[in-house]
Parts: structure tokens; C-alpha cells; sequence
């Protein structure tokens, strides 16, 4: 869903490299297209991987940390987490399982496999941790502006063409609010008549029912 930005994740191949997407939906208003779209800015990851934190590289309930080297698996007992993993999932965003409605950002891990690897635990492949701020803010909350997925209580501006992105419902974003979220549902048809724009949600409710703010 929130399918935020049209921007493609650029991933930095080091130890395991990963790519920062933060989302933002785009979709149709009344009378126009559903589809939205992936996007967002990307950071790479810090080149340094320490071992011991787990036999899978950022699996559930690890954590990362933030820098300006960009991120890499802490200790999340340890002063430099500042993420943690709540969903880890192989493969691509667009082929794979939706993360969590209230995930903060994405993290898209780039498959690396060494040209000697006596045990076979070097590998790495390509996968992406949905992660959760280990402290606010938290924009994958209804109305925080941000995350990977647009679900209700969240705003959006329209960008024109049809198309729209979220922002803070509370008018902190670069953008002031225009419409925001109040129900998902299955179908158009099911939205009450105040609706005023359609979202692309996802899931098993995928359309968004939106009432100007």
C-alpha cells in the first residue's frame, strides 16, 4: 500500500547491503486509477557486520542502528540500536508479503555470496526487514506521514493527474493535509458517500475510503 514515492531503493553491496525505502502511496481519486506505486529515499548500509547477533542477517527481533555510514545489525540491548526488526521476509517487496500496517521503513538486503565460504554461513540473500523505531517518532502510525504502507488514519495531498501522497496529518510534513483515511474496504461501492478519493490500500480491504480534512 503506501506505496510511497517513485524513487527505486538503491542497495550498496557490502557486507550485506541495504536500502532505506520510505513509502509513500499513489493512487487515483474519485473517478480515477487505484494503482499506487513503491518509492522513497535510500541509504546504504555501514560496511562493518559484527557476528554472534543471530544466524540470519537482520531476522525478527534484531536490531539495527543508524548513522551517517548508514545501518548495520547492533546489539539491541546496545546504545547504537535504533530499529528493530518486526517482519523479515526473502526476495523483493513487490513479489513478496506486505510488512506490518505499522512499519516505520523497509530495509532492502542485497544477496551477497563469497567466493570461499568453508561452512557455508557467509551467504546472504536477497531479502527486506520491515523495522519499527526502537523510539518515536514512529511515521508508520496512523497519520505520522511515512512508512512503507498507507493504512487508515493516514493523510494524503493530491499531486495532481489523479495521483496523491501521504503526509502528517498533523501538518508537520512539507505538505499540508488535504484528505485522510477513514475506512478500508473491499470495494468502492462500500464506501460511505462522503468519500471524496479512493486509496490503494492492499491486502484483503484493499481500497482506501478518503474525506477531505
Amino acid at each position: 500500500m503506501r506505496e510511497r514515492g517513485s524513487v527505486r531503493a538503491v542497495c550498496a553491496v557490502l557486507t550485506a547491503s541495504i536500502a532505506l525505502l520510505t513509502g509513500c502511496q499513489q493512487s487515483g481519486a474519485r473517478g480515477g486509477g487505484e494503482d499506487g506505486r513503491l518509492g522513497g529515499g535510500a541509504s546504504s548500509v555501514a560496511p562493518d557486520r559484527a557476528s554472534g547477533y543471530g544466524a540470519v542477517f537482520l531476522a525478527v527481533d534484531e536490531c539495527s542502528s543508524f548513522g551517517t555510514a548508514g545501518f548495520t545489525e547492533v546489539p539491541c540491548a546496545g546504545e547504537r540500536a535504533a530499529a528493530r526488526v518486526v517482519a523479515r521476509h526473502d526476495g523483493t517487496v513487490t513479489d513478496g508479503p506486505s510488512c506490518p500496517a505499522t512499519t516505520d521503513f523497509v530495509l532492502h538486503i542485497s544477496e551477497q555470496r563469497p567466493v570461499s565460504d568453508e561452512d557455508g554461513d557467509g551467504a546472504v540473500p536477497q531479502g527486506y526487514a520491515c523495522m519499527r523505531n526502537l523510539e518515536p517518532p514512529h511515521p508508520g502510525d496512523p497519520g505520522g506521514g511515512g512508512g512503507p504502507r498507507t493504512i487508515v488514519g493516514d493523510c494524503v495531498y493530491s499531486l495532481g493527474d489523479g495521483q496523491v501522497r501521504e503526509t502528517a496529518c498533523d501538518g508537520t510534513g512539507e505538505k499540508q493535509p488535504q484528505y485522510k483515511v477513514e475506512k478500508a474496504v473491499s470495494g468502492r461501492a462500500q464506501c460511505p458517500l462522503s468519500t471524496a478519493l479512493y486509496v490503494q490500500l492492499g491486502g484483503e480491504r484493499p481500497v482506501g475510503c478518503a474525506r477531505p480534512v
